[in-house]
């Protein structure tokens, strides 16, 4: 959900982090690998009906943590689809290309760090919000990373990465939970479809068609922003994006997916301020509670002139 700025610089820490399917997050433990005596199979050792969605997760956790601090290109081998897809302009397809850049980040920067924040999973979809700083004591970036699972293996990887700012108009990182309870972790499973489609209609209402009127049905009265150029509340966010409207009268969003698990719901979207520009990718990330959207984060990347694949970013 942008605002009048200075148009996303690309960042090589988001790139190249962020192409290798790097990260480290808290996710539920691996479960027993059987269930009343008989083995389970396919998800390594999850159970239940959410099964698969811990083990999609747990697997991007482990390939991230793996690849981008440890250099472990083994793990690429067991997790990884030889064929996977890669959509990060800056990367080529497979999964050799991705061991290599993993053995080159590792050997130079052996102290980064891909600071995961939250995780979810809907279908066969994974969203990873994190902040990926190459060296200690750096901001770093601000990356989301989208995988698609196939067969219990990544098969497929989308992402976007900014630059986190020196300051902010509302006084929030780019990555704290505000809102109450205060924790990254998803809601309730049973509450994914409602959220899923207010968010979606409210995102279509909003950021598609342009009307702010969309903020006074589905927003909170306690809102928080934590886009660094936009102000904290439903106030703040119709003044930014009211004058991000009159600046760019021509703009389209094109909502490319959605994922969603319990009070987060993540849009992946194509922005484009005016006809015959290359746009930027962006993820809207925003929380859900009581039914009104309470909290929002967000990444935008520019679309580059060229690219590593035969990919678009989305």
């Amino acid at each position: 959900m942008p605002a009048p700025r200075v148009p996303v610089r690309r960042v090589l820490v988001a790139a190249l982090a962020a192409s290798a399917l790097l990260g480290a997050a808290t996710v539920p433990a691996v479960a027993s690998p059987s269930v009343g005596g008989r083995h389970v199979v396919g998800y390594g050792g999850y159970v239940g009906a959410d099964a698969r969605l811990d083990y999609q997760k747990d697997v991007a956790v482990r390939v991230l943590k793996g690849v981008f601090e440890r250099g472990d290109t083994a793990i690429v081998d067991r997790f990884v689809r030889a064929d996977y897809i890669q959509h990060n302009p800056l990367a080529a397809d497979g999964s050799g290309p991705l061991k290599n850049l993993a053995t080159g980040i590792h050997q130079q920067f052996p102290d980064a760090r891909y600071d995961v924040k939250r995780v979810i999973s809907e279908g066969d979809l994974v969203l990873v919000h994190s902040n990926v700083a190459l060296t200690p004591g750096s901001r770093g970036s601000a990356v989301f990373d989208i995988f698609r699972f196939r067969g219990g293996r990544i098969a497929e990887h989308w992402d976007t990465g900014q630059n986190v700012p020196d300051t902010s108009a509302n006084g929030n990182d780019m990555f704290s939970t505000v809102s109450w309870p205060r924790t990254e972790q998803p809601g309730s499973r049973w509450l994914t479809a409602y959220n899923k489609k207010l968010v979606t209609k409210a995102f279509d209402r909003l950021i598609v068609d342009k009307d702010l009127s969309a903020l006074d049905t589905y927003w909170g009265t306690e809102y928080h922003q934590h886009n660094p150029n936009i102000a904290d509340g439903v106030a703040g966010a119709r003044e930014g994006l009211g004058g991000y409207f009159r600046a760019f009268p021509e703009l389209a969003v094109s909502r490319k997916r959605v994922v969603a698990e319990g009070d987060l719901v993540a849009v992946h979207s194509h922005y484009v301020n005016a006809p015959g520009e290359r746009g930027q990718a962006v993820v809207d990330l925003f929380r859900v509670r009581g039914g009104k959207i309470v909290e929002h984060w967000d990444v935008l990347q520019d679309v580059p002139a060229t690219s590593a694949n035969d990919n678009t970013m989305f």
